[in-house]
């Protein structure tokens, strides 16, 4: 069974390694700049040891994940002494395979895995990583390798071609992050009227559950309700009344977001294009 090793025991790094030990692979060492971090993850994957450096991990595993953060990725790459046909992965999702170049000029193969899901907590992310899309970077044997572990993980994988990245990670903070920016306004405007978070959040997320349930059911853009899917001018105008005068700083966003809005009720055909304009022509006043 092939030997694995993680240099970095982060929130990433533990999900992934209790999840392939789980799957049968053999996780046998661990470092981090936290012995703390390092313990945790050991006590979690039998028969994983704490390393002192990274170049005891590099030194122990056939294929190193490292899960450091993204800022010092290169840094650890490039104070290791890899040794041919050894396989480097990092898990960056904002960063292609080039950070690993020193990696790749001592003679090993480099990749990127990484996994297209939120990391909030290590048991949430063990829990949510099985099913998850996984973004492939690499060249053969290891791109072969990288989409077989993407399969033992319940997952599917989509590979990116050098350039891709920045893209790719920028829709995830779309999905995941500015999401809950968004449920964060929300809350905020329910406040306005007295309803405290804890009470708010409660009351919104069936909400927010049902029009996850029609994206993954009914699919874009038949999933789009709401004043703009329906060409409402008279519901929008209130809406931009009421945040100009009880809370400005959304006004923009309000907008901006409707805009964006309006190319998919266009798409959905319960309004014309006449009535997008409109739309438009509102929106931007």
């Amino acid at each position: 069974m092939l030997k694995v090793g993680f240099i970095g025991a982060g929130t990433v790094g533990t999900a992934l390694a209790v999840s392939l030990s789980q799957k049968g692979y053999k996780v046998l060492a661990v470092s981090s700049r936290s012995l703390a971090s390092a313990q945790k993850l050991a006590q979690l994957v039998p028969g994983c040891q704490i390393c002192q450096t990274a170049q005891g991990v590099a030194d122990a595993a056939e294929l190193v994940f490292i899960t450091t953060p993204d800022d010092i990725i290169s840094k650890v790459a490039s104070e290791i002494k890899w040794h041919k046909g050894q396989d480097v992965i990092h898990c960056s999702g904002a960063h292609s395979i080039d950070i690993l170049e020193p990696a790749r000029q001592l003679g090993a193969n480099v990749g990127s895995f990484h996994p297209l899901q939120t990391f909030a907590s290590v048991n949430e992310a063990i829990k949510n990583l099985p099913g998850s899309t996984f973004a492939l970077e690499a060249e053969e044997p290891l791109l072969s390798r990288l989409k077989e572990l993407a399969s033992i993980l319940n997952g599917r994988w989509v590979e990116l071609k050098p350039g891709d990245k920045v893209l790719y990670h920028t829709a995830a903070v779309f999905v995941s992050n500015y999401l809950v920016t968004l449920v964060k306004l929300a809350l905020d405007l329910w406040q306005g009227f007295g309803v405290p978070p804890k009470e708010a959040t409660e009351s919104l997320l069936p909400l927010l559950k049902g029009t996850m349930n029609n994206i993954e059911n009914i699919g874009l853009p038949d999933c789009l309700t709401g004043p703009i899917a329906r060409g409402d001018l008279s519901t929008i105008s209130k809406h931009l009344n009421a945040l100009k005068s009880k809370n400005p700083s959304l006004f923009a966003t309000y907008k901006d977001l409707g805009l964006q809005t309006i190319s998919v009720a266009l798409a959905k055909g319960k309004i014309d294009t006449d009535r997008a304009e409109e739309l438009k022509a509102l929106l931007k006043t």
